[in-house]
């Protein structure tokens, strides 16, 4: 069941490409090189990596995304990772256990429960494509230890206006 949370600016590290719903990888498999750059400057994350999606565009199939790693204060970035702040404020979140491939259905839920709580999202639409201003999937299992995608947990959340 979907609630609302308040957090704080959050800092992390993290790098951004447009992919497409089939090329997730792209995004998705820098989050360990990510956590081995922040390791090799004596910097480690304070919580899970995640995805934060700026822009949607489902009928293009063309997103725009970010891999993250929350750090406990901001790290000058280099090259492609730079270094950026989730913002404060009221979320909505869920949990998820089970296959990243399920995360649509929760999704779909959490997007219908807020519209029925009358809630209004922080993004924008223009031609089609949404503008998200925070929206997080935190992939709280480490693949390392749980190798079973069907075993993983993740966390939705999603900034309020």
């Amino acid at each position: 069941m979907p609630h609302i949370i308040d957090v704080p600016d959050r800092p992390y590290i993290g790098i951004r490409r447009t992919i497409t719903m089939t090329s997730f990888g792209l995004v998705g498999d820098r989050i360990a090189g990510l956590i081995g750059w922040l390791a090799e400057r004596g910097a480690a994350p304070t919580a899970a990596p995640f995805l934060r999606y700026d822009s949607i565009n489902m009928a293009e199939d063309r997103l725009v995304v970010q891999a993250g790693v929350p750090v406990a204060t901001p790290v000058e970035g280099e090259d492609d990772i730079f270094a950026d702040v989730l913002p404060a404020g009221r979320y909505v979140t869920a949990s998820h256990h089970g296959h990243p491939d399920q995360l649509a259905g929760v999704i779909s839920s959490v997007l219908k429960w807020g519209e029925e709580q009358g809630l209004t999202w922080d993004m924008t639409e223009k031609d089609g494509t949404e503008l998200w201003g925070c929206r997080l999937e935190f992939y709280k299992t480490n693949p390392l230890e749980e190798p079973d995608m069907n075993n993983w947990d993740t966390e939705l959340q999603f900034r309020l206006a």
